[in-house]
């Protein structure tokens, strides 16, 4: 991994992990602004919905920025974050299906 990809994935990391300790199951949109806070413009940003159709709490929400032909993809889960470096997918992004 690059230096520049693996700061950005820091970064990142850093990011959830704040959103995560203010509130425990942050919504997609406190997810998407602390990823943008933390320097990345929201064309690069993609998260899921932290709300099913029914009105259901999600598992899990991911989210992701697109960096070249990269992609650093966060999971957040139960309180805690997981974030890897994955190729862009073939359509140019980062998750598959209609972001939030």
């Amino acid at each position: 991994m690059d230096p520049a990809t693996a700061a950005a994935k820091a970064r990142v990391q850093a990011a959830l992990d704040g959103a995560v300790a203010a509130g425990g199951k942050p919504a997609t949109d406190r997810i998407r602004a602390a990823v943008t806070d933390a320097g990345f413009s929201p064309g690069q940003v993609e998260v899921t919905a932290s709300r099913t159709p029914t009105g259901l709490d999600a598992d899990a929400v991911e989210a992701s920025v697109k960096l070249g032909t990269d992609c650093i993809v966060a999971q957040l889960r139960t309180g805690s974050v997981t974030v890897s470096v994955l190729p862009v997918l073939a359509q140019g992004r980062c998750l598959v299906g209609t972001p939030a």
